[in-house]
């Protein structure tokens, strides 16, 4: 993935850096690093942030938007991992290791990003005891999102996948900034679930029926978490 010039930023890169969790541990000196070698993007919907088989070039946060996190299996079926919000960092584990990207992220709505280059956040690795933590956090996170999609996938039918689907957005190490009342279209919702529109809208209206979330012009409001994370149809 290529940098892009900067444009006009409509929420701050550097207050983003700042109010995120690994940054608080960090000295004036690391954080002066960071906020020097810091790089903004901004990509449309639609378009494509990272592909796999890429070169991994960069740890990513997302200061304002919306990201899919897929893949495709080796029968060609689509796989989407996760949606990516305000405020949220991905991409640790590619960086951590040797090869390419094993996944795609594609923009759903125009998005503001963060760019962390790859010098960068080894450099903190080494120097950082607070950040290592904070990563291995966001591993062990991402690990157990990874063994439930695993388990929903095979298991549930539509409704509870979708249901699944949305509660995974509410994980507050992957997805910081998220609130209870979510900004997101069915459109949107359909995109992350791989589910039609149509059949969104109907299981929407199941889950509001089950007291799940209540249904708002332009997204939802999440009424029990719980009760999405264990819904069964």
């Amino acid at each position: 993935m290529t940098a892009t010039s900067p444009k006009p930023a409509p929420l701050s890169m550097i207050n983003m850096i700042r109010q995120s969790a690994w940054a608080q541990s960090l000295t004036s000196d690391q954080m002066a690093r960071v906020e020097q070698d810091m790089v903004e993007r901004h990509v449309p919907a639609g378009a494509t942030v990272c592909r796999k088989g890429e070169p991994v070039e960069f740890w990513i946060g997302t200061i304002e938007g919306l990201l899919k996190m897929s893949s495709v299996s080796p029968e060609g079926k689509p796989i989407t991992f996760t949606g990516v919000l305000d405020g949220a960092w991905f991409g640790e584990g590619s960086l951590l290791k040797p090869g390419p990207r094993q996944y795609d992220v594609v923009a759903l709505r125009d998005s503001h990003l963060a760019l962390m280059p790859r010098a960068t956040f080894h450099w903190l690795l080494d120097s950082s005891i607070g950040f290592n933590r904070f990563v291995m956090t966001l591993l062990n996170e991402r690990l157990g999102m990874f063994i439930s999609l695993v388990e929903y996938d095979r298991m549930l039918d539509t409704d509870a996948r979708l249901a699944r689907c949305l509660a995974a957005l509410y994980n507050p190490h992957l997805n910081p900034g998220i609130s209870l009342s979510l900004k997101i279209s069915q459109e949107e919702i359909g995109l992350l679930a791989a589910a039609s529109r149509q059949r969104v809208n109907g299981a929407l209206r199941k889950l509001e029926e089950a007291g799940l979330l209540r249904l708002e012009y332009g997204g939802i409001t999440v009424l029990d978490l719980d009760g999405l994370r264990t819904f069964t149809g």
